[in-house]
């Protein structure tokens, strides 16, 4: 049955119950009454036993990327449902703001690497901005045996946590209007579960925030081995110390190319189409077991081909191109061929294609670090540029942007790493209050034309930042102390390739 409809059959099912504190709803007897009555829809039992429940007061998030500090009050909920002759068990997870402070809203979130959720690291986002957000937050452990399980999963199978909350919110915050806004939060793994529950659940969520998704999930762990078979071919393995040498050197000669010199690179697509990577040989570096040295010629091309990602033996292209200012990750776990790890990649396609998908719903806000050195900033891009082709073909480039982005914005973070502010470019900002922004949007129509960001290192510590929205791209002017956001073909052109190697369309 759609979750649509499980969803309405929650609501009908729901009896108001009268709350004014919380200490006054947060007991376990009280939440058992707020859940669903038996039957409410087929097959699905909940177990009412099975409720966990403890107020938690004067929690506290600091020095925390993904969310400003914050101070709060919550009731932490647990509870398990089944899947009728399956014989599992689905754990939900919880964070409800005190009822003063709940403002009819609701976070799903999602998780990271192998695992389905970020158990607390996530559940936060929801309630710390008080009045701003004032939602109820939840996770899912999938049914793979709790919340501190990392699971292989690929899609959550119509996300429990969405569907519950309807009914427990009505009850437990004493609803006299039945609108729950209701969205989505997540990075990296969670940033593509996003991406599928939006496609599979859309009409369930008013609005997403998906940071570094990790699309095309068949090659990502294989992707991960690149570094390891470049450095077969030519059978020189840099050390660390000569990669930061180089690393650093692209910074250096990159950072102005925005207009600004900071020691962030915001603009990776000059730096492709200026900076020589090749240079860097014979430079000096060193390393702290007291070796001295300069950079030999193998070592640039090798830090060149993991940043410009690989090819197929035949010369096609494999997946998306990591030409950020970023450090490659040396992979020397496993010795994988050329041809083994091409395998691996088809193979991974081949089995997960079918979870990969397109948008559907509300109002959608991607982030990227430009300088990810996880997850290729490029796919954020082709995937936002193959929804405006595949969405909007009878339109011009800059019509179909205009169209695109009336509800899906991409926003590129300057110099940042993966869903984190990046150690080699401290002064870079980073996006904090992006469920804030959504909200925003969703609810009051306030676009984004740029995306709020704070500086939570360096030079400027604490001071604001916007962030250029794609495909417009970020121009200092002024000694570097006015930025516009500019449309520039020749950077659009070098985020645009072919990802020729596979017989099937990959977005």
């Amino acid at each position: 049955m759609h979750s649509l409809l499980w969803t309405t059959a929650f609501l009908t099912a729901c009896a108001v119950v009268h709350a004014a504190s919380l200490n006054d709803v947060c007991t376990s007897s009280r939440v058992q009454t707020t859940l669903p009555a038996a039957g409410s829809f087929p097959g699905i039992t909940i177990d009412p036993d099975s409720v966990v429940v403890n107020a938690v007061t004067n929690a506290a998030v600091v020095n925390q990327a993904m969310f400003p500090n914050a101070v709060f009050d919550y009731c932490n909920v647990s509870f398990a449902y089944s899947h009728d002759g399956r014989n599992d068990q689905v754990l939900l997870w919880y964070w409800l703001p005190t009822p003063e402070n709940f403002q009819r809203r609701f976070l799903s979130t999602g998780g990271g690497g192998y695992a389905i959720n970020s158990g607390n690291g996530s559940l936060p986002g929801g309630i710390i901005y008080g009045a701003a957000a004032g939602a109820a937050a939840g996770a899912t452990d999938g049914g793979f045996g709790g919340f501190g399980t990392n699971s292989d999963v690929v899609i959550l199978l119509a996300n429990g946590t969405v569907i519950a909350i309807p009914c427990i919110c009505s009850n437990f915050f004493n609803m006299s209007n039945p609108k729950l806004y209701t969205y989505y939060r997540g990075y990296s793994e969670g940033g593509r579960d996003g991406w599928s529950q939006l496609q599979r659940f859309g009409d369930l969520l008013d609005g997403a925030v998906t940071g570094a998704p990790a699309f095309r999930y068949g090659q990502q762990q294989v992707q991960h081995l690149y570094s390891g078979v470049v450095e077969q071919t030519p059978d020189y393995y840099p050390p660390p110390c000569e990669l930061q040498k180089i690393a650093n050197e692209t910074i250096t000669a990159c950072d102005p190319l925005d207009g600004k010199s900071d020691g962030v690179v915001a603009r990776t697509d000059l730096c492709q189409l200026h900076f020589n990577i090749n240079t860097t040989i014979g430079m000096a570096y060193y390393c702290p077991a007291n070796e001295l040295g300069n950079t030999f010629p193998p070592a640039p091309p090798v830090a060149r081909a993991e940043r410009n990602s690989d090819s197929s033996r035949d010369g096609r292209r494999q997946c998306d191109p990591r030409w950020p200012a970023r450090l490659p990750r040396p992979s020397r776990l496993f010795l994988l061929s050329a041809g083994g790890y091409f395998r691996g990649r088809t193979n991974g396609i081949r089995q997960y294609h079918r979870f990969l998908g397109s948008a559907a719903g509300g109002k959608i806000i991607n982030y990227h670090g430009e300088s990810d050195d996880s997850i290729p900033t490029a796919s954020s891009v082709r995937y936002w540029e193959s929804v405006r082709n595949i969405m909007y073909p009878g339109q011009s480039y800059n019509e179909s942007a205009a169209s695109l982005n009336e509800w899906y914005r991409l926003f590129l973070v300057p110099g940042a790493a993966h869903c984190s502010p990046n150690t080699l470019q401290p002064n870079g900002p980073f996006p904090q209050t992006n469920l804030a922004v959504l909200i925003d949007w969703v609810e009051k129509g306030t676009v984004p034309t740029t995306l709020n960001a704070t500086y939570l290192g360096g030079e400027n510590l604490g001071q604001n930042a916007q962030i250029c929205a794609w495909p417009l791209r970020p121009v200092w002017t002024n000694n570097g102390t006015t930025m516009e956001c500019q449309y520039e073909q020749a950077s659009i052109d070098t985020w645009h390739y072919k990802m020729d190697t596979y017989k099937l369309p990959l977005y």
